[in-house]
């Protein structure tokens, strides 16, 4: 599962690194977590925005389901549910 993944857009550091870039290195490390440990899927939760939703598809990743928030979630996000998505790597 990739856990959080954030660019910063303070002060033109949003020019630094490109959001696709830096999907595919969060992805190319669980690439080596897989060959070690073993697996095929790549796993996250996003919240429920259009242009989260069009990022990741367009970088591979399909939903598959929405997971209502838990108690401790739900002062973090504007939602009442996150979308689960998954990508194979093959």
């Amino acid at each position: 599962m990739i856990a959080q993944l954030g660019k910063n857009y303070a002060d033109g550091c949003d020019k630094l690194i490109k959001g696709a870039d830096l999907l595919q290195m969060a992805c190319d490390e669980v690439r080596t977590a897989q060959r070690i440990i073993g697996g095929k899927m790549v796993y996250l939760e996003c919240e429920d925005t259009p242009k989260l939703i069009d990022f990741y598809t367009s970088n591979g990743f399909r939903e598959f389901s929405r997971r209502p928030l838990d108690k401790d979630e739900e002062d973090s996000f504007n939602a009442k549910h996150l979308v689960q998505m998954l990508k194979y790597l093959d």
